[in-house]
């Protein structure tokens, strides 16, 4: 058992040792704040990545030559988040990222691969299926006539984050199942000439279905973020319709709001 307690143990402070940490003793900010950020930061980005250990309190105190209350208050800031986990034993250890994404018409997979987030997809289901109402409505086309329905389970590190489920005219492109595994889909449209120009989207929140948070790994109720969004291409035809759930302990949008003159 010695073994892998040191090599853990070495693996957290090559871990650490990747981090600079930069204290304003002299700031207004509270040191704890401070550590806290740069902390959050490092997991955001993945400098320290989900299972990574930074040791117990009393280490990062004479690491940082903070008092242990300062380095406690940073480390519960963090635990309280959902982003690092105390262990008895073993010390803290990163859990996981909040995946924050911009409001722009770009693919959740382009997003979270500039983000560092390293992430995988499964396909869920890649079929022709006959457009309901909605869908129909969204693409401009006949109800039932035949679109391509794309299911796929978005994951980050390993853990899953969101369920996508998207609608095309089935006539737009060709969707090879192992290609969506291993790249995005707006990618793939955009490879065979597909210039996306604009969207409209409409987000909202509900609680997790117990299918849902089975996909998702969450409790069932576990407040969920969901996204519909039509995108058209530069013609200002419609060429995708897509209903997305996300896990809201997980995952949050950015926005940028400028002051109307």
């Amino acid at each position: 058992m010695a073994k892998p307690r040191g090599s853990a143990r070495a693996a957290s402070a090559s871990a650490l040792d990747a981090l600079d940490f930069a204290l304003d003793r002299g700031s207004p900010v509270p040191l704890y704040y401070q550590l806290a950020q740069q902390l959050e930061s490092a997991i955001e980005h993945g400098v320290l990545a989900p299972g990574n250990l930074l040791g117990n309190e009393v280490d990062l105190s004479v690491r940082l030559g903070l008092s242990r209350p300062t380095v406690r208050q940073a480390i519960q800031s963090l635990v309280d988040k959902g982003l690092l986990v105390r262990r008895r034993g073993v010390g803290t250890q990163v859990v996981h990222s909040q995946v924050k994404r911009p409001l722009e018409l770009s693919s959740l997979y382009d997003d979270l691969e500039a983000a560092g987030q390293g992430p995988t997809t499964r396909v869920v289901r890649n079929e022709h299926v006959p457009a309901t109402a909605d869908v129909a409505a969204a693409l401009g086309i006949a109800e039932g006539a035949e679109v391509t329905l794309l299911e796929r389970l978005r994951c980050t590190h390993g853990q899953p984050v969101a369920v996508l489920c998207n609608y095309l005219p089935a006539s737009l492109l060709d969707l090879d199942t192992a290609r969506l595994e291993s790249t995005g889909l707006y990618r793939m449209m955009r490879a065979v000439g597909i210039t996306l120009h604009s969207a409209r989207q409409t987000i909202g929140a509900r609680c997790a279905t117990a299918e849902e948070a089975e996909r998702l790994d969450e409790k069932e109720g576990a407040a969920l973020l969901t996204m519909q969004r039509t995108a058209y291409d530069d013609t200002g035809r419609p060429v995708e319709y897509g209903t997305h759930i996300y896990r809201a302990s997980r995952y949050a949008f950015d926005f940028q709001l400028l002051v109307r003159t």
